[in-house]
């Protein structure tokens, strides 16, 4: 998507007519349609924003640096996306963007080409499928391809295609010859024939791979609201963690999913790696800074501290909602 054609579909959300009782409205950007970043999905669903008066539309943007201008921007109140790109922001000198709490905090993507390959080093000089340069796909397939002692560009090709249903659908068409996938698409894979050559659950590389980040600038002007939609996130992360059948519904309306198996497989393997109360783990962030700091020095005059904002996780805690919400647990 374009920026101009971005900006547009903001514009239109935000100057969209009132009806009557209307809700507060946020509007929120999603970096990727996957199960790890579907809360908001539960939350509209489920009736949660209702019940806290709340509209969220989401926007898709399938790319960091389009994602991170419209929040820049104040085109986008909230994002969801892994953390490199306010990393980065942040330590190139804008302080404005924070995270507010985490989802996911290392990486699950996995490598999937057709059966006969087995091993990373059968991928030597074969086109590795990326959503795009610097997102998280990029990110773990470099880094899993390291450990083997193989670099982009001299041992393989990397190759943007888009989003996660892009990336399948090249790997099909033969387009590329391996694709690096997160829940659902591994599974949907799976189902085409395709099997594992890297199952990136098993490598536990720490990153912020999904989180809910905001501006601090608007934190300072509508902290109590951002507070309401804290509450509805941690109520839909339950849902999330303990209703599969209405996750699984969720998951088959807006991925346009229908087989029962594929979201199974996916939900099963995705759920264990997701945060239930939502919370951010500081070597997570750190993993970031180290992988920047080869090529920005500035990076090691930051603290993991210095991106996160967990005041919303604080009060959730200590006014007992979480203990309410959870029973005094918290299921796994």
């Amino acid at each position: 998507m374009k920026l101009g054609l971005l900006m547009s579909c903001l514009i239109a959300l935000m100057i969209r007519p009132a009806t009557v009782q209307s809700a507060d409205r946020l509007i929120g950007v999603q970096s990727a349609r996957v199960m790890s970043q579907s809360m908001p999905w539960i939350a509209q669903e489920t009736g949660i924003f209702r019940k806290y008066n709340l509209e969220f539309p989401l926007v898709y943007i399938g790319t960091s640096p389009l994602a991170t201008a419209a929040m820049l921007g104040g085109d986008a109140q909230l994002l969801i996306d892994g953390g490199v790109g306010l990393v980065r922001t942040v330590v190139g000198g804008n302080n404005d963007l924070v995270f507010i709490a985490g989802i996911k905090n290392h990486l699950t993507q996995s490598i999937l080409a057709k059966p006969e390959i087995k091993r990373l080093e059968d991928l030597r000089g074969k086109k590795i499928g990326v959503t795009r340069i610097g997102a998280t796909t990029h990110y773990f397939a470099v880094q899993a391809f390291k450990r083997r002692n193989m670099e982009a560009g001299r041992d393989y090709s990397m190759i943007q295609t888009g989003g996660a249903p892009e990336m399948l659908a090249a790997l099909l068409s033969g387009n590329i010859d391996a694709g690096t996938m997160s829940a659902p698409w591994d599974a949907r894979a799976i189902s085409q024939g395709y099997s594992y050559v890297v199952y990136g659950p098993d490598l536990r590389i720490a990153q912020v791979a999904v989180s809910l980040i905001t501006r601090r600038s608007f934190i300072a002007q509508n902290s109590q609201l951002l507070g309401r939609f804290m509450r509805a996130m941690a109520e839909a992360a339950k849902v999330l963690h303990t209703d599969k059948e209405v996750v699984i519904k969720v998951l088959s309306k807006y991925l346009r999913i229908e087989d029962r198996k594929v979201l199974d497989q996916a939900y099963t393997a995705e759920i264990k790696a997701l945060e239930p109360r939502m919370e951010l783990k500081l070597e997570a962030v750190q993993a970031i800074l180290d992988d920047i700091a080869p090529t920005d020095p500035r990076a090691k005059k930051f603290k993991p501290q210095d991106f996160y904002d967990r005041r919303y996780l604080d009060e959730l805690e200590k006014s007992g909602f979480f203990d309410k919400l959870w029973g005094g647990t918290t299921s796994r």
